[in-house]
């Protein structure tokens, strides 16, 4: 692509991936963030919830001034409390909605208008369950959808792998897209988050599961997994640097969900953000920095995007 990348989509990094001390919700978020809103590469931060008031503030003060999107994800907050969208028992999946809508009540604070999520770990359903477990997570995601919009946000869940690491329920990009229809038929406000890296865990390649979300997709994430090497200390759904030798993701895999992502119209539908947003999700193993990493996405976008 000849054209600047910055002209078809803002480049995002989760935060809480590149610094996973902050997914319980304390930690150094302001100072963190500081690197990323010093560095004109990245438009949105992709932040969970920050659990002092004060840092909330600052967090949103700072991004006005160097002027970033902020992004909510709410996978720390359901990974953590081992919430379950889908549960069968009635108390279960109400707090688990409630946990979720004050993820959204905290993001509204800091004028976000996007919130991305998964259905919860070991949902995946035992055979002949898929449906009832399909009705429970719409009409819990309908009452999310509900809930932010009263904010002008958007609710976007993002799919998972079925056997590997999070064995959750969505999950394979057919299941994804029958929900977000269900969800939309009631409320408009919903879509999808697809993962380059969680393609490999399902068995799924960026033109097909694109293809058949591109209706529905409002948001992209692009990471590394390890699936052959089960002695890996990243296997699983762990987001490795891109170029792992053990990884399923390198500069070509990245091009091939760019050029699904243009093929799908992707970048030039209109959406929730301000722009496209396609966001970096990579973890730092015990030998490696923040920085490296960063460096790793900027080079392996930059040469992803000229061959896309």
């Amino acid at each position: 692509m000849d054209r600047p990348f910055d002209a078809y989509l803002h480049l995002g990094i989760v935060h809480f991936m590149l610094y996973p001390a902050l997914m319980g919700g304390d930690g150094p978020v302001v100072d963190t963030a500081q690197t990323i809103a010093q560095d004109g590469f990245f438009n949105v931060l992709e932040i969970t919830r920050v659990n002092d008031p004060v840092a909330r503030t600052s967090l949103k003060r700072l991004a006005e001034t160097a002027h970033l999107v902020l992004g909510f994800g709410a996978q720390p907050i359901i990974l953590g409390g081992k919430l379950d969208l889908t549960a069968a028992d009635p108390a279960r999946r109400a707090a688990a909605v409630a946990t979720v809508k004050a993820g959204v009540d905290q993001a509204s604070e800091l004028g976000i208008k996007l919130l991305a999520l998964m259905d919860g770990p070991n949902t995946a359903p035992a055979p002949g369950t898929e449906d009832a477990a399909l009705a429970r997570l719409v009409d819990s995601l309908k009452q999310l959808c509900q809930h932010a919009a009263r904010y002008g946000m958007w609710i976007s869940l993002e799919q998972f792998d079925r056997a590997i690491d999070k064995k959750s329920l969505l999950g394979p990009v057919e299941l994804c897209v029958r929900a977000s229809a269900m969800v939309r038929a009631e409320t408009p406000n919903f879509g999808l988050t697809l993962d380059l890296s969680h393609l490999p865990l399902l068995g799924e390649t960026p033109e097909h599961a694109i293809g058949m979300a591109r209706d529905h997709l409002i948001h992209a994430h692009v990471g590394n997994c390890v699936v052959r090497d089960k002695t890996h200390p990243q296997y699983g759904d762990q987001h490795p640097v891109f170029g792992d030798p053990a990884g399923e993701n390198d500069v070509p895999e990245l091009t091939r969900y760019l050029q699904a992502l243009f093929r799908a119209g992707y970048f030039e539908k209109p959406l929730p953000t301000p722009m496209p947003v396609v966001t970096f999700e990579v973890r730092p193993m015990a030998d490696q920095s923040p920085a490296a990493v960063l460096g790793n996405c900027q080079r392996t976008f930059q040469q992803a995007w000229v061959r896309a």
